[in-house]
């Protein structure tokens, strides 16, 4: 039989239908049975929970602070959608005493709007603007589970793996970018064992394809065809996109083009070899011949001489990611960073450039002490092996929650064969029966 879509088939006692359920996440939580009538697609999302150490007593974080928020939301692209969500949503919310919420693909919320009684009664519980209600978070939850896996769902009651949000149900459908499929967040209708119906589930599907549409009709938010965007993080060969279409570019090609949008100025010939050779000696031949070989790629989309310059504004991604740090949008810049710049250059401009991007976004990480997005640092390549940020997150845990990473610190400093730098420890609280199956730790 496939895994029903909707909470409570038709007919079902939603109060019955409670109890059963909370005997079933009872069950799970103390020793990981699945009980009928748990759905297939809650089951593998509280085994998920139970793999990431989701506490089904978990409280969210607020990792978004105000002025933050703010900047983050006026530049994500579902804030081009918010006015069809409030026309769609908005009246039924207020009428069936619902919220109307929306968060990005990280599950993050930016949005969360409705009857004033039940907003009131959500600020209690944490479902505010700026919490972190992704499935490593807060567990099962219709936002943060429709963007773990992608697809629309609905959360009944104690379907939900944190027990704070058992009076409540809802239901999520996730919106992606129509011209490249790339999902940007997810709309959610959340309240009452009402929302438990199929209709609200089909509702919340339709309002995000609304959205989907309305984003293929409204320019795009990349720079318009006069302009072009590079991409060269976490790729060693940068790709050139544009109204002229895309160019994927050679090693050091890729290398003088992120030079040169780093310098909007533009750099002398000098300037330019001393930045891209380690050899000091390189004759202003080889580089003559190499800019020649890059107009010959991309024609009148190639730079300008005396200086070096580029022929057009060029957008890169990781001044996109600079700025976000200087604003002090470090969750923002997190979601732009899709890794090192030019991992394999051993250019000299290149590798001071990227080790400072690098720094720059590791230290803002850090600072912030949210275990959130340092346990989105360290799950990444480049972060998975950095001593800093695991004893960062070690610290940032509550003690509980610390073992694992406090095992991973003391690994790295083994193999970097450093002394230790422990974690100040509290006192450790008394030994209690797991909430739910521990893996082993390592």
């Amino acid at each position: 039989m496939d895994d029903p879509p909707v909470a409570l088939p038709g007919g079902a006692d939603p109060a019955e239908r409670t109890r059963v359920l909370r005997r079933a996440h009872t069950a799970f939580t103390q020793n990981g049975r699945v009980e009928a009538p748990v759905r297939a697609v809650i089951a593998s999302s509280w085994r998920r929970c139970a793999r990431a150490r989701v506490s089904p007593e978990c409280t969210p974080r607020v990792e978004l602070a105000e002025a933050e928020l703010g900047s983050y939301r006026a530049q994500h692209p579902l804030a081009r959608v918010m006015p069809v969500f409030r026309d769609l949503v908005g009246a039924f919310a207020a009428h069936g005493s619902h919220l109307l919420a929306v968060c990005d693909a990280r599950g993050s919320l930016l949005w969360v709007e409705g009857e004033s009684a039940t907003l009131r009664r959500a600020e209690r519980l944490g479902f505010v603007p700026g919490a972190r209600w992704a499935e490593t978070a807060m567990g099962t939850n219709a936002p943060g589970t429709a963007v773990a896996v992608g697809q629309p769902v609905q959360v009944f009651g104690a379907e939900h793996f944190s027990r704070r949000v058992h009076p409540w149900t809802c239901a999520a459908a996730p919106v992606r970018d129509p011209r490249t499929g790339r999902l940007l967040g997810a709309v959610d209708i959340t309240g009452g064992d009402g929302l438990a119906h199929p209709h609200s589930l089909a509702f919340v599907q339709a309002v995000a394809r609304a959205a989907e549409a309305q984003l293929a009709l409204l320019d795009p938010v990349i720079p318009p065809a006069t302009g072009d965007t590079l991409g060269a993080l976490g790729r060693d060969e940068a790709l050139l996109a544009g109204g002229a279409g895309g160019v994927r570019l050679g090693r050091r090609h890729s290398e003088i083009m992120a030079l040169l949008a780093h310098h909007p100025e533009g750099l002398t010939g000098e300037e330019l070899a001393i930045a891209l050779y380690e050899d000091e000696s390189v004759s202003p031949v080889t580089l003559r011949a190499e800019m020649s070989r890059l107009r010959g790629v991309l024609g009148d989309r190639a730079p300008l001489s005396r200086p070096y310059r580029t022929a057009a504004p060029l957008e890169a991604d990781f001044t996109l990611v600079t700025r976000h740090l200087a604003a002090g949008a470090v969750s923002a810049a997190l979601h732009h960073y899709a890794g090192p710049l030019l991992p394999g250059s051993t250019a000299p401009g290149i590798v001071r450039l990227r080790r400072r991007i690098e720094d720059q976004a590791r230290a803002a990480v850090i600072a912030r002490a949210d275990a959130g997005l340092l346990t989105d640092w360290v799950c990444t390549p480049w972060g998975a092996d950095d001593a800093a940020v695991w004893r960062a997150l070690a610290a940032a845990l509550p003690p509980e929650g610390r073992p694992a990473a406090l095992a991973r610190v003391r690994a790295l400093d083994e193999e970097l064969g450093a002394e230790p730098a422990l974690v100040r420890q509290e006192p450790a609280p008394p030994p209690r029966p797991a909430t739910y199956p521990q893996r082993a730790r390592s």
